[in-house]
């Protein structure tokens, strides 16, 4: 009896050593009232972000947060869009090669000062943009200007180098065959924009990525790396005016006037209600993307049409919540075994895009997951309800606010905004537009979009059950009494 009592006074004791005393619950409610902001406390909190033209035009524009690490990336806007159909590739290309090595720094030089920065690199092309972007540490932001701007006006295009990404660009291009949703983008760019550039995949087509020459590269950068199309944007622990000292340094260079005023413009790219259907019945699940034209960056049915998007929502097997979704086409397919999943989309670009869904299905299901799917669009147009719309803005704020995590996503935003809006849009602008929207405003915006419109289709695999383009085309209204 004597030991155990002494053994639970010493662990009474023990725990009171490494716990000490519990604090009263007015102090856990003051702390956290401390620790963690509201959501109007959040949007007021924002940097200003801060934007200053040199003299080339290049914009630099930055929001300075107290970070230790900073992320800088230049934005131009090219992309496959800016190409033909002899050069489709090209900009995916020379985004391969940047990173391998300018005329000041080789290959090897290049790779070991990023690394004694203990920086990362990175770049993406898309339709409308390519970017080349470091994160690295706030103190070596003067150094990345030098590395980026290196990378804009001096990449190397060794013939050597070339060959060596030729070989590497093939074999990424066998391997997004495999990935059949990007597969089953690509042919709804290419049915929703036959003839037209926006119908261009990314990455281009095998042939020209085995013919383009160190010329047509050259070329490219030439034509579209102009001072006037670029945004060096940062965000971190940096000051805007370093960072403009280091722009004027480095980037003064950069070159503004066209060859015989040869300025690219784009042409416009039309929308026609088509289908591409690739069917393949040795593959297990169907891939299917319907889509209507949509708004270009700048239109305010955007943030209309993003909220019904958040209404109609998205859904994936691995998702717990079972037939208690939100989304009430997520609760058919899972009461109805519809779908392995399921999601919306509102591409945009620069005058146009696409508004639509995709799904993958079991081959015997698809009927009746575009039944339904197709159902929601046309309950979007005529019932919509405050309650669905009041959710779906919530979600908006939720995704809005999440873009706040992290510099390299905040940089990315601010280029971004530049390029496709002129300015870049305060998050408090972006919650009175979400704020504004009333379910009346979504019934009529998605009848403006998608009412008695014709779609574009893209599916691929066993897709036997898929309707004719006509039936499908019928479901895209109501014969109402």
């Amino acid at each position: 009896m004597a030991a155990r009592s002494v053994c639970r006074a010493g662990s009474a004791a023990g725990r009171a050593l490494l716990w000490g005393p519990r604090p009263s619950a007015a102090l856990l409610t003051l702390t956290r009232k401390r620790g963690a902001a509201t959501y109007a406390q959040t949007l007021q909190n924002i940097p200003e972000t801060q934007v200053t033209t040199l003299e080339n035009g290049l914009r630099v524009a930055s929001e300075e947060s107290r970070q230790p690490t900073c992320t800088v990336g230049v934005w131009i806007e090219a992309g496959s869009r800016y190409e033909n159909a002899k050069n489709n590739g090209a900009g995916f290309f020379v985004e391969h090669l940047a990173f391998k090595g300018t005329k000041k720094r080789p290959g090897s030089a290049f790779e070991k000062e990023v690394e004694s920065l203990g920086a990362h690199l990175n770049g993406y092309t898309s339709r409308e943009h390519t970017a080349f972007y470091i994160k690295a540490l706030s103190k070596d932001m003067p150094k990345v200007v030098e590395l980026l701007a290196d990378v804009v006006q001096n990449c190397a295009l060794e013939d050597s180098q070339i060959e060596k990404e030729r070989g590497v660009i093939l074999r990424e291009l066998k391997e997004m065959d495999s990935n059949l949703m990007d597969v089953t983008f690509d042919y709804l760019h290419a049915t929703a924009f036959q003839g037209t550039p926006l119908a261009h995949t990314v990455e281009g087509t095998t042939e020209n990525i085995k013919r383009l020459t160190r010329a047509d590269l050259a070329s490219y950068v030439d034509t579209h790396f102009k001072a006037p199309r670029m945004v060096l944007a940062a965000a971190g622990g940096i000051s805007h005016k370093e960072l403009v000292d280091a722009a004027k340094q480095h980037f003064s260079g950069v070159p503004v006037a066209y060859k015989e005023d040869a300025v690219p413009i784009l042409p416009h790219c039309r929308f026609t209600g088509s289908e591409i259907r690739a069917r393949d019945d040795g593959l297990p699940l169907a891939h299917i993307a319907l889509a209507v034209e949509g708004p270009g960056w700048a239109d305010p049915d955007n943030v209309v049409l993003n909220v019904a998007n958040a209404i109609i929502g998205r859904y994936d097997r691995t998702f717990g919540g079972g037939k208690n979704q939100s989304s009430r086409l997520a609760t058919l397919a899972v009461e109805h075994n519809l779908c392995h999943s399921f999601q919306t989309f509102n591409t945009s670009y620069s005058d146009t895009g696409l508004f639509g869904f995709h799904f993958v299905s079991d081959p015997l299901s698809i009927d009746d997951m575009m039944f339904c799917a197709q159902g929601e669009w046309m309950r979007l147009c005529t019932s919509t309800t405050e309650s669905e719309v009041t959710r779906a803005k919530n979600y908006l704020r939720n995704a809005m606010v999440a873009q706040l995590d992290g510099t390299t996503r905040v940089c990315e935003n601010i280029a971004s905004h530049l390029l496709n809006y002129g300015r870049r849009i305060p998050l408090e602008e972006w919650d009175a537009r979400i704020s504004a929207v009333d379910a009346r405003m979504v019934r009529d915006v998605c009848s403006k979009y998608i009412y008695d419109k014709c779609p574009a289709i893209a599916a691929v695999g066993p897709i036997e059950q898929l309707l004719d383009y006509n039936r499908l085309r019928s479901a895209m209204y109501w014969i109402r009494l």
